[in-house]
């Protein structure tokens, strides 16, 4: 005859044991429930604080909400696990040297998500400004945790690490809504420098698009080894800064070669000693 050992063992543990286990499985079941409608609530209300946030970008919103979601499961398994008779306090520990591990391995990886977060809070940049970071120019395309992305006047794309971003200064040129240009023009030493500032000045209150508060400054700025150097300093709107830019530049030469107004290039005087020229 069959042995039936085992089943008398296992009627018994189930007559013992049985309800208060299937006890244990319902309150873990309803802790689950009530955790997931607890967090989603929570996270509901997040995101509405968040929404209401003017400085808050959609990628910084979307790591918060997903952040929070996750730490708030964690939590609500660490209470339920227990109730089926695991015990957490291992799996904390064993967390622990694992995240130790991971991030010895990843610090680099660790460092571009950390540099992420502070430019998402900060914001020194969004999608379309045209910026100086990481040793590169150009505008941005893409921002996520771990990568910047722009695309250069050429329309190279480069995808620069958060950490090199975030690390070295960040100079955004789409911030503000005017912009100074900078030029030097030189004229020759024999010409009139009231005629050439009178014509410079014609030449900025004549354009469009030059704003007349800040003031143009056309002032001499140096008295260089050929030329006699003004800086011609407008201002204008950002978007309008290259072309009003080149634009400048050749209405410059057009009119100085109008009015006369000589543009020296490099030279050099050279003179000879007479008595040299003898004796050789």
């Amino acid at each position: 005859m069959e042995d039936l050992s085992w089943l008398e063992s296992g009627k018994t543990w189930f007559i013992e044991n049985g309800p208060a286990y299937a006890v244990d499985i319902i309150v873990f079941i309803l802790l689950l429930i009530i955790g997931k409608i607890i967090v989603g609530a929570v996270c509901r209300v997040a995101d509405k604080g968040l929404s209401k946030a003017d400085r808050v970008s959609d990628l910084l919103k979307k790591f918060a909400l997903d952040s929070l979601r996750k730490v708030l499961w964690v939590i609500v398994l660490m209470v339920a696990l227990p109730r089926i008779g695991i015990d957490v306090a291992p799996l904390i520990a064993g967390l622990g040297v694992a995240g130790f591990v991971i991030g010895f391995a990843f610090q680099e990886t660790l460092g571009n998500l950390a540099s992420g977060v502070m430019i998402l809070l900060n914001q020194p940049f969004k999608n379309g400004d045209f910026v100086e970071a990481g040793g590169h120019s150009g505008v941005i395309r893409e921002l996520n945790l771990m990568a910047t992305t722009m695309t250069t006047g050429d329309n190279r794309k480069i995808i620069i690490p958060n950490k090199s971003v975030w690390g070295g200064s960040i100079v955004n040129f789409s911030t503000l809504g005017t912009r100074r240009i900078d030029l030097t023009m030189g004229i020759g030493y024999t010409a009139d420098i009231a005629k050439a500032q009178a014509t410079l000045h014609r030449i900025l209150k004549s354009h469009k698009n030059i704003l007349s508060d800040p003031a143009p400054v056309v002032e001499v700025v140096e008295l260089a080894d050929s030329s006699v150097n003004f800086v011609v300093r407008p201002w204008c709107a950002t978007a309008d800064y290259w072309p009003l830019r080149f634009e400048l530049m050749r209405q410059m030469k057009e009119e100085f070669d109008k009015e006369g107004i000589e543009i020296p290039f490099p030279q050099m005087d050279v003179h000879i000693n007479g008595a040299l020229t003898q004796s050789a």
